[in-house]
């Protein structure tokens, strides 16, 4: 390993920036459109369009990616965009509470709440991972990839959880206090992790008749990416997995409280079984991977297969919950549903991280950026088209269980297509899970 390369210490220190970011996130997608929607009384498609507008912003990462590549250092970038999604965690609270007295002015304040949030999720999420790529020695580099999206997992898991807890009984000052805390504390810990742990930048050496980053326009550079066959076609398929996997985000804690009779803390509580469920997910991956790489039988093209397909099938479930009723376990099923997501969501890490640094060029920002674009607008459109249907048929339909069951079931259908295309893609950029891979994420060292 080079001594420019992270050791595990360095790792863990940028999983706890993408924990803090994690913490933020989680109360804006899942707490805080529960109570738009069931609290307050307002339509579903309210909190899907602020989501959606806040993925629809992150298109702009390749052109952060390319900023980032053109100045060299990704550390401001990094904190910059963590005080804008402080920022904007903070206000949207504010908005949500606000709504309960004065709707309209508090939807403007959620719009430009969320126009932050999705500027800092973009700033930091893009910049951190590829600093993560170009830091971390080749051989660890989807292991440590994984480990950063658990410690992220870890941060949805304790924060909806310690939320979930101070938030009942449930009131809009309580609201506004809590997701307070988590932004301040978050933005307090990726100072932390962060400081000083970038370092000089060494120059980059230029590839034989390549041009140096700031050489190049921006969109040259990105037609340049598009134009490599791995990037442009993993590209696609992560927006259409993407879409399946997001289309039950906000769907699910107003599920709880509607069919189930859950209170805010306690379907905030079932975010945290989901997250734990997709925690689990991976470490399974990863165990399970150790042992049959031995005989090279596994590879992330297959987990990225099977996970689409059990969480298609995990969907299936939540839809037969939305017909029976109450005496169905519903905590089992989201459980179900986070270990097949974590298992897909693994094998989609490891294949980005292997891919980002592939390309005739040094566009490492560019290329994660034009994948995070590609994932923040899948997540923006399914997050709106699974709250629009809802409100379609809740309109339709004389019981908002069936509604919900026939939403999950299209949302199952949508899965099993991101496998069929998962099962049509080249083994090219799929690279095995190897017994190196799997054994730095059992014991974190090699």
């Amino acid at each position: 390993m080079s001594g420019n390369s992270l050791g595990w210490i360095g790792i863990v220190r940028l999983g706890l920036v993408q924990t803090a970011l994690g913490a933020i996130v989680v109360l804006t997608t899942s707490t805080l459109n529960r109570v738009m929607v069931v609290e307050l009384a307002l339509p579903a498609m309210l909190p899907g369009a602020l989501v959606a507008l806040h993925y629809a912003l992150q298109v702009l990462r390749p052109r952060m990616g390319y900023g980032s590549d053109v100045g060299g250092r990704r550390t401001p970038w990094i904190v910059g965009g963590m005080a804008i999604l402080a920022t904007g965690g903070i206000a949207a609270a504010v908005a949500t509470a606000w709504m309960a007295t004065h709707p309209a002015a508090g939807v403007v304040l959620a719009i430009a709440a969320f126009i932050l949030i999705g500027l800092g999720v973009g700033a930091t999420g893009t910049t951190l991972l590829v600093l993560l790529a170009k830091r971390v020695d080749e051989r660890r580099r989807a292991a440590a990839a994984t480990t950063v999206w658990l410690m992220m997992i870890a941060g949805f898991i304790i924060t909806t959880s310690i939320a979930g807890h101070f938030l009942d009984p449930f009131s809009p000052g309580r609201l506004v206090a809590v997701a307070t805390t988590v932004a301040l504390v978050a933005f307090v810990v990726t100072l932390l992790a962060i400081w000083n742990i970038e370092g000089p930048v060494p120059a980059e050496p230029s590839l034989p008749g390549a041009p140096a980053a700031h050489e190049t326009a921006f969109r040259a550079a990105l037609r340049q990416v598009w134009e490599e066959p791995q990037a442009r076609s993993f590209a696609v398929f992560i927006f259409v997995s993407m879409l399946a996997y997001s289309a039950q985000d906000l769907i699910l804690e107003p599920f709880a409280g509607t069919v189930f009779g859950f209170t805010p803390g306690q379907s905030t509580k079932l975010s945290g079984v989901h997250q734990g469920g997709v925690l689990c997910g991976m470490l399974l991956v990863a165990i399970a991977g150790s042992a049959l790489a031995r005989s090279r039988s596994s590879s992330l093209k297959g987990w990225t297969i099977g996970g689409c397909i059990a969480s298609a099938l995990a969907l299936f479930s939540l839809a037969m919950a939305g017909w029976v009723g109450p005496a169905w376990p519903l905590r089992t099923s989201v459980f179900c549903l986070g270990i097949a997501n974590g298992a897909y969501a693994v094998a989609a890490i490891g294949s980005m991280m292997g891919l980002v640094n592939s390309g005739t060029q040094k566009r490492e920002g560019v290329r994660m950026g034009l994948w995070g674009a590609a994932q923040a607008i899948a997540f923006g459109l399914g997050g709106f088209m699974g709250t629009a249907a809802i409100d379609l048929a809740r309109a339709l339909l004389a019981s908002p269980a069936a509604a919900y069951a026939t939403v999950f079931t299209g949302e199952a259908v949508v899965f099993l297509i991101a496998a069929s295309l998962a099962a049509r893609m080249g083994a090219r950029g799929h690279a095995s899970v190897s017994t190196a891979t799997t054994h730095d994420l059992r014991y974190g060292t090699r």
